[in-house]
């Protein structure tokens, strides 16, 4: 009897199991189009050396119905693409694999396309999903005329609502991650840059993430593009590890509302003791916080007034999971192939 009774609380166990891992993380909460698109899926390959179906990510795109009704996942083979990508149909994947991961990889600069456009990759439709893929802007560091002024590269913007980035590293030097609008999830991910190399109005939350300065020279991070009080976004970073070198500065107010967390994150000691630039807006609204941070540059003696260093356990909650994005409406497990 004890022999049986074991073997079938083993079973139990196992189906329990089985459903956690199948049932998205939103469950019965996932919003109704995302829920539909996901009963089914359609696999793309794209290879460049033919084994797939198509040869480059834009050639795989453009086989995709414009109002895509279900999950579309682009199965991307190792090598550099070398292409400027837009993906505006939902319920797009890219998927890579973790051990050959691919790049995607673009040279445009805002001198040539003006900053937003610039994106190596811009994804404009909502519910897009990429994991284990790189998205690099190629063009040079900026020096000289244009170091401030038409030198910026993105590697990635999302414009769309309901983007998750898993296991993903985007590569560039001044405004590398432009996180436009809309709601983002971005984890175990890599971001590195020189300035404002994660920047825009979204309403986005990186978790167990590497945010690392590739610059000898003054770093501001996060630019973060809150513009009135009523307006629902900022950046939330959660986990996370900022790392690198030069003279880095965690953010600074671009516009007068910014709203900037970084939460139990380990900061090196090339942080700034004052941790945030002044910048040239008002610093009166803006909403800056530092919560239980560790590491070398995690030291708040010398933080500015307007940092906020001392909310409370409560005050700072919401911003510490995925319900600051309301992840159960659509966040999803990692799809399979």
């Amino acid at each position: 009897m004890a022999k049986n009774m074991k073997s079938t609380t083993a079973s139990c166990i196992l189906m329990v199991f089985l459903v956690l891992i199948v049932l998205p993380i939103g469950g019965d909460a996932l919003d109704a189009a995302l829920a539909e698109a996901e009963k089914s899926k359609k696999v793309i390959k794209v290879n460049q050396d033919g084994s797939g179906e198509f040869k480059t990510v834009t050639e795989a795109l453009k086989s995709i119905p414009k109002y895509n009704k279900e999950r579309v996942v682009i199965s991307i083979g190792p090598g550099e693409y070398v292409e400027k990508i837009t993906v505006d149909k939902p319920f797009i994947t890219f998927y890579g694999s973790p051990q050959n991961m691919p790049t995607l990889s673009f040279d445009g600069t805002a001198h040539e396309y003006g900053t937003v456009d610039s994106a190596s990759v811009m994804v404009l439709a909502n519910y897009f999903v990429a994991v284990n893929i790189i998205m690099k802007n190629s063009a040079p560091i900026p020096t000289g005329k244009f170091r401030f002024n038409g030198g910026q590269a993105v590697a990635m913007r999302v414009s769309g609502d309901k983007a998750a980035f898993y296991n993903c590293r985007f590569i560039g030097f001044q405004d590398t991650l432009l996180a436009y609008k809309g709601r983002h999830y971005f984890k175990d991910c890599y971001v590195e840059g020189t300035v404002d190399f994660v920047f825009g109005g979204g309403k986005t939350l990186f978790m167990n993430t590497e945010i690392r300065s590739v610059s000898n020279e003054l770093v501001m991070i996060v630019a973060q593009a809150r513009k009135n009080a009523s307006e629902d976004n900022g950046f939330s970073f959660v986990h996370c590890n900022v790392t690198g070198t030069g003279d880095i500065y965690l953010g600074r107010p671009w516009f007068p509302y910014g709203r900037i967390i970084f939460a139990f994150t380990e900061l090196c000691a090339q942080v700034n003791p004052l941790g945030w630039h002044e910048g040239a807006v008002p610093t009166t609204n803006v909403y800056f916080v530092e919560y239980k941070n560790t590491g070398p540059g995690s030291n708040i003696d010398k933080r500015p007034a307007w940092v906020k260093t001392k909310l409370t356990d409560a005050e700072v909650q919401p911003f510490l999971s995925t319900a600051f994005i309301n992840g159960d409406d659509w966040l999803t497990p990692l799809p399979s192939l």
